[in-house]
């Protein structure tokens, strides 16, 4: 039924359900896969002031240098659950893209069939608030998506 999973992940407690989710249904279906992790853009509002533009691209080569860092973290521990579970794994580590963007271009570029990732389950004004990057990427995908809480 399904041949490549995308699982998304940010490396926390309850994405790592995801992922082990995930990788329990690609080892039992013979399904590939391929990880994302995302790292979001730096954010603009530490821009401010007169010399700001010095001080931030100093800030941004750092961001930039602890979220590579992070991602490959993330990433590795994922490639080595999957090798355990005998699961054939891509690592794909997006830069400078909301979370929901780059899963669903990166779901399309793969061709995957199943998109895997975590959800807080937030609804109301918590969602409106914190925005819900799972509910976007159930909103303009093409193909299934299958949400852990």
């Amino acid at each position: 039924m399904y041949k490549h999973l995308l699982i998304a992940t940010d490396g926390s407690e309850l994405a790592e359900k995801g992922v082990a989710h995930g990788l329990t249904l690609a080892k039992d279906i013979g399904a590939a896969v391929t990880f994302v992790t995302v790292s979001e853009q730096f954010p603009t509002l530490a821009w401010g002031g007169a010399m700001a533009g010095y001080a931030a691209g100093d800030e941004l080569a750092i961001y930039q240098e602890e979220a590579r860092k992070y991602a490959k973290e993330v990433l590795d521990k994922c490639k080595a659950s999957a090798d355990a579970a005998g699961v054939t794994a891509q690592l794909v580590h997006v830069e400078d893209k909301r979370p929901a963007e780059a899963i669903l271009d990166l779901s399309q570029a793969r061709g995957c069939d199943l998109i895997v990732m975590a959800s807080h389950g937030r609804r109301g004004l918590g969602r409106l608030l914190l925005g819900s990057q799972t509910a976007e990427v159930l909103s303009y995908t093409a193909i299934p998506v299958l949400v852990v809480r």
